[in-house]
């Protein structure tokens, strides 16, 4: 039986997508991304309005980012030392609470502080979310599992993102940071449900102590329940720093990368660029977005678990950069509206493409630092895009602001062809 066979019968199987730690993993995840999103597009916009103008909004996702960035590496050894419940339970509070002092005192270098408290909050949701949802799925399943866990990343974002943009214009800001820090405080009972034990280096998170649990004959990472470390096969490092310069996941990591980077531009310069234009344009562009994205994402896992998932890899990195291509058109409502589709199937498919990818190059026990690297490059992306791009428009103005973005984008076709090339000679 060929390769591809045998992920199809496995992915065919009965195993159950949905048991209970997935369920709570994924109800966790919802409220967390929920107070997130909400903000999103709301805090750059909060920033213009104060004052700071478009360096000031882009500095606000960039501010979130860094702090992302630098918290994500030390998930792994918080875990381990405090259990699940501790650090996952700090990570939601400070997605949520810090926005709540917005209410009482308003000034932009607040505004920044708040940005980098949720910063730190988003980086133990994803990091631990995104190495959990891998070691629970089931034999044959990981990238549709993954693709199950991005849809409830997804889910939130379809709401948050256009909702905070109508809820401000239509009550103001103060009611849309009470509802974030609600919403926070609402996913808390899920936590409950996440494993309180500390966990010992080299421990799957699941509590499957040989790593072979879910993965018979080591086949659904390339090195499946061998417990060693994920450079050893290249002479690589261990630790978050082994996993980033592991040859395998540099093209993917650099793919991912570029695409968040047109991510943060859409999500905080989109409503602003939008500003003066229809009514409601840029509510029905993030909304059409966020649609469209998690369900390109569980598509993109079940093709994945049949077929390989570098093989969608390339159409997905060019959707991402027709629809941001697209958007030199802002006067054009229609065609707006056709970008973010594009976007939004090109964004959703990268995300879960270049994750399965990553996992599936790694043994079992490189799932953590797996998750790091990956949650680096999609936080660090997202950031260089907002601040690069505030900077960028000054002089160049919105539409030629997007055209250069695509042009970057176009760019990354290049890896995204050389790590199909090198899948089918590793297949060969």
């Amino acid at each position: 039986m060929n390769a591809r066979a045998a992920r199809t019968a496995a992915a065919t199987g009965t195993s159950r997508l949905l048991t209970r730690p997935m369920l709570l993993l994924l109800m966790a995840s919802v409220g967390g991304m929920g107070g997130f999103y909400l903000l999103l597009s709301v805090l750059p916009l909060h920033a213009a309005t104060a004052g700071g103008g478009g360096v000031g909004a882009g500095l606000t996702t960039g501010a979130m980012m860094l702090a992302t960035v630098l918290a994500e590496p030390a998930v792994p050894w918080s875990l381990a030392r405090f259990g699940h419940r501790a650090v996952v339970g700090a990570g939601l509070l400070l997605l949520g609470l810090p926005s709540a002092v917005l209410c009482l005192w308003s000034s932009f270098p607040l505004t920044l502080g708040v940005c980098l408290a949720r910063g730190v909050g988003l980086g133990i949701v994803v990091v631990a979310g995104t190495a959990l949802a891998a070691e629970l799925a089931p034999p044959g399943r990981r990238s549709e599992s993954l693709g199950l866990y991005g849809v409830s990343l997804g889910v939130p974002s379809v709401l948050g993102l256009p909702a905070g943009v109508w809820l401000s214009d239509r009550l103001g800001f103060e009611p849309v940071f009470l509802l974030t820090a609600a919403l926070t405080l609402l996913a808390l009972p899920a936590v409950a449900g996440r494993p309180a034990r500390r966990a010992t280096r080299g421990e799957p998170l699941s509590g499957d102590p040989d790593g072979r649990k879910g993965d018979p004959g080591g086949r659904n990472g390339e090195l499946g329940g061998r417990s060693e470390d994920p450079g050893a096969r290249d002479g690589t490092p261990g630790g978050p720093l082994g996993a980033a310069v592991n040859r395998s996941l540099v093209r993917p990591t650099l793919i991912l990368g570029a695409a968040t980077f047109a991510s943060g531009v859409l999500v905080t310069f989109l409503p602003l660029a939008l500003l003066g234009g229809p009514s409601h344009l840029a509510v029905v562009a993030l909304l059409v977005q966020a649609s469209v994205a998690p369900l390109a994402r569980w598509g993109a896992g079940w093709w994945g678990d049949r077929h390989g998932s570098s093989s969608l890899l390339l159409p997905a990195v060019f959707a991402v950069a027709l629809g941001t291509a697209g958007l030199v058109r802002l006067e054009s409502p229609v065609m707006v509206i056709v970008s973010m589709v594009l976007f939004g199937a090109g964004f959703g498919a990268v995300q879960n493409l270049t994750l399965a990818t990553m996992f599936e190059r790694v043994p079992r026990s490189g799932f953590g630092r797996v998750s790091v690297v990956w949650n680096l490059a999609f936080d660090a992306g997202m950031g260089l895009g907002a601040v690069g791009f505030g900077l960028l428009i000054d002089r160049t103005g919105y539409p030629w602001g997007f055209a250069v973005t695509a042009v970057l984008l176009l760019a990354v076709l290049v890896p995204a062809w050389h790590d199909r090339r090198y899948v089918q000679a590793e297949a060969t």
